[in-house]
């Protein structure tokens, strides 16, 4: 007890420390997920896919530009047909990035190899100021 008393602001710093290295897992941005400007880079430089997993009615309001709608329900089934290739890198999106992380499991499970979920979805692509259409 007399070294918690005698320590106290080396504890706090460590336990600040240690909750700043977790912030980023608790804020959805843990393994498989990805910032806006990760996803140009990949799109741009590796001709990643963009799979919009909002539900059809979503996906007309906005979307990312060039993104392919497979509703989360139908990933399983569809997301094979549409992305042949399961080296190339896989982009999944949704409106809040929720969804999206828990697709990852599923493209996983098919042998998809490089696939990431959009950290914040598109709601952190509008917020970097790029593209998005209407269908």
């Amino acid at each position: 007890m007399k070294f918690i008393l005698d320590n106290w602001m080396l504890i706090l710093v460590a336990l600040s420390a240690g909750g700043m290295l977790l912030w980023p897992m608790l804020n959805g941005a843990g393994p498989g997920a990805l910032t806006a400007d990760g996803a140009v880079q990949l799109m741009n430089r590796e001709k990643a896919v963009v799979i919009d997993i909002c539900e059809p009615a979503e996906y007309a309001q906005a979307h990312v530009v060039g993104a392919k709608n497979i509703p989360m329900g139908q990933l399983a089934d569809k997301l094979p047909g549409a992305v042949k290739n399961k080296a190339l890198p896989v982009i999944l999106v949704c409106r809040s990035g929720a969804r999206s992380s828990r697709a990852l499991g599923i493209a996983k499970k098919l042998g998809y190899e490089n696939v990431q979920s959009l950290s914040g979805g598109l709601g952190a692509w509008r917020s970097a100021n790029l593209p998005i259409e209407k269908a």
